[in-house]
């Protein structure tokens, strides 16, 4: 059985021209980094648009894993009215509110050797807050009924093997049609911060799926091509929401992809030190996880190499911009650190980013270097009006937008 989801604030990109796509990183409490980007940009909509104007009115697909995702499911979820929960305004604020409670910070000399301890025999946060809180925002709403596709990577332990919540693969397996608190919870498991989730569903027929999942960054720290990956694969299924459009068509994809910020170079680790360290190195070393710092910032990094070079070979560099900070020292480059005074910081570096110039990898060094695009406030001005353009142009030429045109 096919599960029909609700119309899309967005019409198909069959009666555009592009397939927008957004994508946010993880990153636990560095998620104000993108949610102040994507204030910026939404406020830009908006004054194109009018103020009732949201993200998922513009994407045809938001992807996000980790605290990306959490982001993802607030953007895009139904209120009562049927518009997103959240406007991309109020993310700040949500995590500024409630950040210090998923990670509740040991205080006294003793605060970092009680962390350790707790990272030997279990997770550093029970994840209790965690639970609760997306449970009351997000309430039972599932999967089928956001405001427009959305694909949110998390990894199955049992299996060893990623499990995309995918709005298309939903479609031709309704067994992944989760909570969204489920999907969130799972996704922001990060092995020794959160535990691990487990949870079930049941299709139509009373079938039972069980899960057994945590954090995305595993597979997909940076869900870009996981994103790009589904869209691929739905055109190749002759949708017609994809009519006539080339997979390979590069030129039609209009892709941002938000990063939660990186550390500086030689800031974070150094080999010497690395070198000594055995299990409890690895897992603790000050206010962090060396090997979740690891797999998670290569995971983005191996993303951003790859799509730059696809876009650059395919002549379609101008439609994808990557908007990342890779200076981040001491605990701005934590995931967990979450006092009042750091997050502050983060939301700080998110403004200033916007005011940097728009950068791309220099494969050789890793380093994010200035392209002559110009800031990154001013990429997002310009490609506010690429979407807001795109969008008129669907709802001229679909009949949904006829009609609802017609209505008001």
């Amino acid at each position: 059985m096919e599960i029909q989801s609700p119309r899309s604030p967005i019409q198909p990109p069959t009666f555009g021209n592009l397939i927008t796509i957004l994508s946010i990183d993880g990153g636990g409490i560095r998620g104000v980094i993108p949610a102040t980007i994507l204030a910026f940009l939404e406020s830009e909509l908006q004054k194109l648009d009018g103020e009732e104007a949201r993200i998922a009115d513009y994407f045809d697909v938001i992807s996000g894993t980790s605290t990306g995702g959490l982001v993802t499911a607030m953007l895009t979820a139904p209120n009562e009215q049927n518009r997103p929960l959240f406007a991309a305004k109020d993310i700040k604020e949500f995590y500024l509110n409630h950040c210090p409670k998923i990670f509740p910070q040991s205080s006294g000399p003793f605060g970092p050797a009680t962390k350790l301890i707790k990272s030997l025999t279990g997770p550093k946060y029970d994840g209790k807050y965690l639970h609760r809180l997306v449970k009351e925002k997000l309430g039972d709403k599932k999967l089928h009924e956001t405001l427009t596709n959305v694909v949110i990577p998390t990894f199955d332990i049992k299996n060893l093997q990623p499990t995309i919540f995918s709005s298309y693969e939903m479609k031709q397996n309704p067994s992944l049609d989760a909570s969204l608190s489920d999907i969130c919870v799972a996704t922001s498991a990060a092995p020794t911060y959160l535990p691990a989730h487990s949870f079930e569903t049941k299709d139509s027929t009373g079938k039972v799926r069980s899960f057994d999942l945590i954090d995305g960054g595993v597979a997909a720290n940076n869900p870009t091509l996981v994103a790009l990956n589904e869209v691929t694969k739905e055109i190749n299924r002759g949708s017609s929401d994809y009519y006539a459009i080339n997979a390979m068509d590069y030129t039609r994809f209009l892709v941002i992809s938000l990063g939660t910020g990186a550390p500086k170079t030689e800031a974070k680790y150094d080999a010497l030190k690395a070198a000594k360290w055995g299990v409890l190195g690895w897992l603790s070393s000050e206010s962090s996880t060396p090997l979740v710092d690891v797999f998670m910032q290569s995971s983005s990094d191996m993303t951003d190499f790859h799509i730059s070079t696809a876009f650059k070979a395919l002549h379609s560099e101008n439609g994808y911009l990557r908007i990342q900070d890779d200076t981040l020292t001491g605990d701005e480059a934590s995931v967990d650190v979450a006092t009042k005074k750091n997050l502050e910081s983060l939301v700080g570096i998110g403004e200033r980013l916007l005011k940097k110039p728009v950068t791309k990898v220099n494969f050789e060094t890793g380093l994010c270097e200035p392209c002559g695009q110009g800031t990154n406030d001013e990429a997002l001005i310009r490609l506010a009006e690429v979407l807001s353009r795109e969008k008129r142009i669907r709802d001229m030429r679909s009949p949904q937008g006829k009609a609802a045109r017609a209505t008001n």
